[in-house]
């Protein structure tokens, strides 16, 4: 018995391990798309093979504990109890974007809220036009939400040759449909409600508050009181795996305090000095402190949810009967076709209308390199329901029948709306032409505030660079730019934008976003000649160091270090170079301001750049363009 206790952590671990192995040498969104579109493909093949798909998943399984007892079949069992770790994690994400994430900031996030709130409105409309009454009509939820594993898998495959800033436009949807959708099964596909179960399930959510708050850490206290309250939610009528979602806002997110790291670094220290028990658990408590217990779950359980959980659901769920006679009825369903115009119709229609018409009202609301044409694409894809519409199906139609009508529309949908998609990319890419125009000229023009700008900001002539504060060629080019300026003076105008290359320059980031940190106190380019004067030693206590020499608040800094606004600022200038195909630093664009700026190929020495800079301005006294 002792040996069986100490083996089961053991394979656990190595599950976990081989799990995230997955996820670190493979693009993870395609990586878990591919394991669902597997687990579709099989679930079909099956349960067209004859009656043991529907045997097996109908088994009935019983767990009793003395007199009390909770009775399901096994499909049940998956949709109610295995995919509470699902919407668990989906909560956890919710909660980080909402605390840390990109829809903390309003700005970036209201294109893509109003897209969701629309393509969650619009998709009920037409399906409630052909199913205004009935017993299909309490189905519209199926076509509400969409597939985020499925679309990214998608986009990857189909999507267009810049998809960077359509990826974070989609992702960021996601969060606010997820949120839209979790709200939809809390408020509409309860039924029964008993009022003394949720009270006890309302307890259990105090319990975990409790015990997050006494720093209480072992994991077996928490899934005891995890699994009270979903017991308690089941008994409730509200469905349990919303208990998930429930528990996973309560969880605290945050980003790190460099105390606390600090202080788990010496943890870790005394007890590689002097190891024994309490030196062992006191440097396990600094190092989980250290990091949001948010962020150590989402590690822990995302890859169970993205390759084990969602898969098996899909197995149990999307075993379709595709005989000639299920085929035809689906077709002949009104239920079917309104899921099937909803999805794919309501979708498109919802979020590219949306985005259209917020764009006409508030120009310029749309990054750079993102463009109405592909937003139709994402749009298109976004009619990919899947994992929540197959869910819904099961909560809102009891009838067999009209369920595998359900479930062939959603199967149908994902396919039509793939399609669609594609061919709405393929369409751009060729009105855009063979060679993307973001290669050759400047991704995002230059913005007067937004934009670090050293010199006249209406000079005449300007130069970007896209730089590593790590990288010794950007280090080296810090002198060519002081030639250029003193050839110049107030003529030429040089902007900096990050692009950390983070396989080379594992400081690069940090440095990076240190910088921002500096901006805030109007530091940038203090702190951007310091830390290319010592790009060799751009260590974290390097970096405070030298913001501590430059006068700089250094509790502010921390703060905005830690609270993860400057990150946001730096992914973006990295994104626009992913846009521009930008793959080296530094990478120069000059040319005359206000009109595109053209890449600089070749050497960056002062003389080169000054004589391209002159070409430039020549041209432009005379009139020729950049061609």
């Amino acid at each position: 018995m002792a040996a069986q206790e100490v083996r089961t952590p053991v394979r656990r671990g190595r599950l976990a391990a081989r799990l995230a192995g997955i996820r670190e040498i493979t693009d993870e969104d395609s990586a878990s798309a591919a394991f669902l579109l597997a687990a579709t493909v099989a679930a079909l093949i099956w349960a067209n093979l004859g009656d043991s798909y529907e045997a097996f998943w109908h088994l009935p399984l019983t767990v009793q504990i003395g007199d009390y007892g909770i009775g399901m079949d096994l499909q049940h069992w998956v949709n109610d109890a295995l995919m509470t770790l699902f919407f668990f994690v989906v909560g956890l994400e919710v909660k980080r974007e909402l605390t840390i994430g990109e829809l903390t900031d309003r700005t970036r996030a209201a294109v893509p809220v109003v897209a969701a709130v629309a393509g969650l409105a619009v998709p009920v409309v037409l399906f409630l036009l052909l199913n205004p009454s009935g017993e299909a009509a309490g189905a519209w939820g199926v076509v509400i939400s969409t597939d985020t594993a499925f679309v990214m898998g998608a986009l990857a495959l189909v999507g267009p040759r810049c998809p960077a800033r359509l990826r974070i436009f989609l992702l960021t949807l996601a969060v606010a449909d997820d949120i839209g959708a979790l709200g939809v099964i809390a408020l509409f596909y309860t039924d029964d409600l008993r009022v003394g179960p949720l009270v006890f399930g309302a307890i259990g959510l105090l319990g975990i508050a409790l015990l997050r708050r006494l720093a209480v850490w072992r994991g077996v206290v928490y899934f005891l009181v995890a699994a009270a309250t979903w017991v308690a939610f089941y008994e409730s009528g509200v469905h349990p795996t919303l208990s998930g979602v429930l528990i996973a806002l309560i969880l605290p997110v945050y980003p790190p305090r460099r105390s606390e790291v600090e202080r788990a670094g010496e943890l870790a220290r005394a007890f590689r000095q002097s190891p024994n028990s309490d030196y062992a658990r006191a440097a396990q408590l600094g190092v989980l402190r250290a990091v949001s217990v948010n962020e150590r779950l989402l590690r822990l359980y995302g890859p169970y949810t993205s390759f084990l959980v969602v898969p098996v659901f899909a197995l149990a769920n999307a075993g379709v009967v595709l005989s000639a006679e299920a085929v035809g009825a689906a077709v002949r369903s009104s239920l079917a076709w309104g899921i099937l115009l909803g999805l794919v119709v309501g979708k498109f229609v919802g979020i590219t209308g949306a985005v259209a018409l917020f764009t006409r009202m508030r120009p310029g609301a749309l990054p750079p390199g993102l463009t109405l044409s592909q937003i139709a694409g994402g749009g298109a894809l976004a009619g990919i329901g899947f994992t929540i519409s197959l869910f819904i199906v099961d909560l809102a139609i009891p009838s067999p029948t009209l369920a595998n009508d359900a479930r062939v529309a959603v199967l149908a949908a994902a396919v039509v709306s793939t399609v669609v998609g594609w061919v709405l990319f393929r369409i751009d890419d060729r009105r855009r032409g063979p060679v993307p125009v973001t290669s050759r000229f400047l991704p995002r023009p230059v913005e007067v505030g937004r934009d670090h700008i050293r010199g006249p900001v209406d000079a005449p002539l300007t130069l970007v660079e896209y730089g590593d504060f790590e990288c010794p060629f950007c280090s080296r080019a810090t002198g060519s730019i002081r030639d250029v300026h003193a050839h110049f003076g107030d003529a030429v105008r040089y902007v900096f934008r990050h692009l950390p290359r983070d396989e080379a320059h594992p400081n690069a980031r940090f440095a990076a976003e240190a910088s921002e940190a500096a901006a805030e106190q109007d530091l940038f380019w203090e702190m951007h000649d310091q830390l290319f004067a010592h790009a060799d030693r751009l260590g974290e206590d390097d970096i405070y160091g030298y913001a501590a020499e430059l006068g700089v608040d250094l509790e502010r800094f921390e703060e905005t270090l830690r609270t993860g606004a400057t990150r946001l600022r730096v992914v973006d200038d990295a994104v626009d170079a992913e846009v521009g195909e930008i793959t080296q630093t530094p990478t120069f664009y000059l040319g005359v301001s206000g009109e595109d700026l053209l890449r600089h190929t070749g050497p960056f020495d002062a003389a080169t750049l000054i004589r391209r800079l002159e070409d430039a301005r020549r041209r432009g006294e005379s009139g020729v363009g950049a061609g």
